[in-house]
């Protein structure tokens, strides 16, 4: 193909679009309606494409139309285009006033009880004008499709073992050890020295056996030479974990950022309690050959202070 006759004179932005507004849609009359032009208009427009390129982009079908593997390639380059004119058109807004914008970011929510309000609150002191926008997907779990749709700009969350998305770039930034809680007014906080056996027949709130925190957890009283203990309430939930080990009635364990996050904000103590050394790596997630925004790029900076911060 001739780039200058046939292609860069030819395919235009509003093309793209079109082609992007079909393939989500499913059908030209859906994606008109999306687009708020006519039917026809839509239907020349994929024609037009298809005649200049020579291949065809849609298969017709009783349900609608599907991308042809063409059509999913041009749906590739589009959603490219897009992705770099947005971070351009982002990088000009810095440019013209670098105190506000916006920035998507996807966490899971036992990193919204630990190092990400640290990072916001940090953040949004120097710079008040962002708008931060945190959704919930986790990195543990592979829940990379957020940060491939590009509906956020990085994720942030613990690691899985192994990694092995060749179309990601990790950034590690804290190894997170685990650390043994009880309420401020517990028994157990006025101590200077609990062993964790000496927690084994308290009331223990902690995630379920067969989850993955569950399992990493058990096998810390494993490494001790521990059996797991009975656990009293078995939950996910960080809220509902930090609220009953509060009340002084309940133990637990949580990793280390959480903990020192919730002991002032809910009333914790971090007991002086000896855990085996297991820990697990909390990293930044971005596509790989994807400049991030600036704004991205600033919450990277400010994640690795308060990363440098938590270490212990």
């Amino acid at each position: 193909m001739d780039w200058s006759d046939r292609i860069g004179r030819r395919i235009r932005l509003r093309d793209l679009h079109v082609v992007l507004a079909v393939a989500e849609a499913g059908s030209m009359a859906k994606a008109s309606q999306k687009l708020a032009i006519s039917h026809p208009v839509v239907s020349k427009t994929i024609s037009d494409l298809e005649h200049t390129l020579g291949v065809k982009l849609f298969d017709r079908t009783s349900q609608g139309v599907e991308l042809t593997a063409y059509g999913q390639a041009l749906l590739k380059c589009g959603v490219n285009v897009f992705d770099d004119m947005r971070q351009g058109l982002k990088q000009i807004e810095f440019l013209t006033d670098p105190t506000s914008g916006d920035l998507a970011v996807g966490c899971p929510e036992i990193m919204n009880a630990g190092i990400m309000p640290a990072i916001s609150e940090r953040l949004l002191r120097q710079h008040p004008g962002v708008r931060l926008q945190v959704v919930h997907a986790d990195i543990a779990l592979l829940q990379f499709n957020l940060l491939r749709e590009r509906k956020v700009e990085l994720l942030i969350g613990r690691m899985p073992d192994p990694f092995v998305e060749d179309d990601l770039v990790s950034e590690p930034l804290l190894l997170e050890p685990f650390v043994a809680v009880a309420g401020a007014s517990s028994q157990w906080a006025r101590r200077r020295r609990v062993e964790l056996a000496d927690l084994i027949g308290e009331s223990w709130v902690l995630p379920p056996h067969d989850s993955t925190p569950g399992s990493i957890i058990s096998g810390l009283f494993a490494a001790g030479g521990l059996k797991s203990p009975r656990v009293a309430v078995a939950t996910l939930s960080v809220q509902l974990t930090t609220t009953l080990i509060a009340t002084g009635n309940f133990v637990g364990i949580l990793p280390n950022s959480v903990a020192r996050v919730s002991a002032g904000r809910v009333g914790l103590k971090i007991l002086p309690t000896k855990i085996p050394a297991t820990r697990y790596s909390i990293a930044i997630l971005t596509v790989k050959n994807r400049t991030p925004g600036p704004f991205a790029k600033l919450f990277i900076e400010h994640a690795r202070v308060v990363a440098k911060s938590l270490s212990i």
